[in-house]
């Protein structure tokens, strides 16, 4: 019998095991090397969000929301800056059979408004992403949980329908923080947390102002005194706000003055490689894209090498139109790149029955720097084969309400996850499976890796349904990109810097100090 605890990793490839790349840009920082202190405003730009944007965790999806969340709330888990799972809320957890697990609570942990931490406040957190009546974006990372029970004052256990050896990496999903309950029995989405960081105002789409928690019970973290987040949409503009020292960090840095960028000895820039991936994706059950061959022309008729180097400027690997990493478990490298070949994308437009195919393809600023140029570049890479993409340039405001799954064909950017199940689960058969991608091989594989504890025999699940989504997935996946983000010299982190988000894993705000 296998004994599951909190002592279990990523796995043996190394989750996100590319740590700090700085590409030639410059060595490790020299702010990262000085020790956590108290104090200072931390003016922090992110470039996804709207006005739109709630404080409800089950509605996340951008960056203003995830990581405004993660201030003010925790999780029972976390990745740490060193890509591996910690405990958060949750002090140790166990499994004989891994399919009954549990958790036992952090003792002395109060909420903002004076609440201590109980089992009833993570009973009622998880259950806002479970039953019919959810419309949570990470609800499919649950389903298989049948029951949440409180044992005593101190412990929860989960009891799952099948096993599930990745249950507690779900756990640390940024959908899952928690909150408390009220004297009226409802759940607190108002922003009150166990978080480092009080809220003090909250204009979505515009500004965000915290205040430390004083009693904050992690020690070393959550120390500037105050911390504004800005969302501004425009890279060009952050990263003007960022050299006039307007503001002390930027999200995504144009690529495009990483040179002038890095002459300035008042700003430090870091790559940093990772899982994170863009994806043109397509509604696979509408017309065009429901004929397999129309999506294959469309991923033959893009050139990765070259959105790579001209887009990226190198600051990123190839993909092969499935979303596993090098860097994470499970990814086989032995599976045959796609290459970009005009040639059989016409031949593949032929056997759906034309000659020719025009398609209008969404896109923003707001997704990632490079996003727009990379479309522009993909309609100049498909052209030769008698593909006309149109890019549809889209507001960064509102893009994931209405453009994002409303939109035919769309341009989507999505983190890395910690293991493949949780990227499968939640965007190619959840409710943000963002191309309607439908195969009944790869659900039934999904839920047998999930079940499988023999890790060989896993592998080779993970490796069928990568090349399941490569040769029929609705998604074009060209390229992993790094993050590249700058900040301000005097703004300090520590040696590790997390690659499963932006901005150390999007836990900046409570990471990072003033040096």
């Amino acid at each position: 019998m296998t004994k599951f605890g909190s002592s279990l990793q990523i796995g043996r490839r190394g989750f996100l095991a590319g740590s700090v790349a700085l590409a030639g840009l410059s060595q490790m920082p020299r702010a990262a090397q000085a020790q956590p202190q108290k104090g200072g405003v931390f003016r922090l730009s992110v470039n996804q969000g709207g006005t739109s944007d709630t404080l409800n965790p089950a509605e996340a999806s951008g960056s203003q929301q995830i990581m405004v969340g993660w201030a003010l709330r925790n999780n029972l888990t976390e990745i740490g800056s060193d890509n591996k799972l910690k405990p958060e809320l949750a002090t140790s957890w166990s499994s004989d059979d891994a399919q009954t697990w549990v958790f036992k609570l952090r003792q002395g942990v109060t909420f903002h408004n004076g609440k201590s931490l109980a089992p009833e406040d993570v009973i009622a957190s998880l259950d806002l992403h479970r039953g019919e009546e959810s419309t949570s974006g990470a609800k499919s990372l649950l389903a298989g949980v049948e029951n949440i029970t409180a044992d005593g004052s101190d412990t929860v256990v989960f009891s799952l329908s099948a096993p599930n050896a990745d249950f507690p990496f779900i756990l640390s999903d940024y959908h899952f923080q928690i909150m408390p309950v009220g004297a009226d029995g409802a759940l607190d989405m108002s922003g009150t947390g166990t978080g480092g960081y009080v809220l003090d105002s909250w204009k979505p789409g515009v500004k965000t102002v915290l205040k430390r928690n004083p009693d904050y019970w992690k020690e070393g973290a959550a120390n500037f005194d105050t911390v504004e987040v800005l969302l501004i949409s425009d890279s060009g503009a952050a990263t003007t706000a960022l050299v006039t020292g307007e503001i002390d960090a930027v999200q995504s840095a144009e690529y495009k003055t990483l040179g002038l960028l890095g002459r300035d000895k008042n700003v430090e820039i870091e790559s940093i490689s990772g899982g994170f991936h863009p994806t043109f994706a397509m509604q696979s059950s509408q017309a065009p894209f429901q004929d397999n061959n129309v999506r294959l022309a469309l991923k033959y008729g893009v050139d990765r090498e070259a959105l790579v180097k001209q887009v990226l400027r190198g600051h990123g690997t190839v993909a092969n139109d499935h979303p596993i990493a090098p860097s994470m478990p499970f990814y086989d490298a032995s599976i045959e790149q796609r290459a970009y070949d005009p040639d059989k994308a016409k031949f593949h437009l032929k056997e759906a029955g034309l000659d020719s195919l025009s398609v209008s393809l969404s896109v923003s600023d707001s997704l990632f720097a490079g996003a727009v140029d990379a479309v522009t570049l993909y309609r100049e890479h498909a052209a030769p084969a008698g593909l006309d993409v149109q890019v549809v340039r889209e507001p960064g405001d509102g893009y994931w309400s209405d453009v994002w799954m409303k939109k035919p064909f769309f341009t989507s950017s999505w983190g890395a996850r910690p293991v493949p199940d949780m990227i499968f689960a939640t965007a190619y058969t959840g409710d943000w499976n963002e191309s309607q991608f439908s195969n009944e091989t790869f659900s039934q594989l999904m839920l047998a890796a999930r079940s499988e504890l023999d890790e060989g025999k896993r592998a080779q699940m993970y490796s069928d349904m990568q090349v399941i989504l490569r040769d029929e997935g609705g998604s074009v996946i060209p390229f992993f990109r790094n993050f590249v983000y700058a900040r301000r010299a005097d703004v300090a982190h520590g040696e590790d810097v997390a690659s499963n988000w932006a901005l150390d894993g999007y836990k900046a705000i409570e990471r990072w100090w003033k040096a």
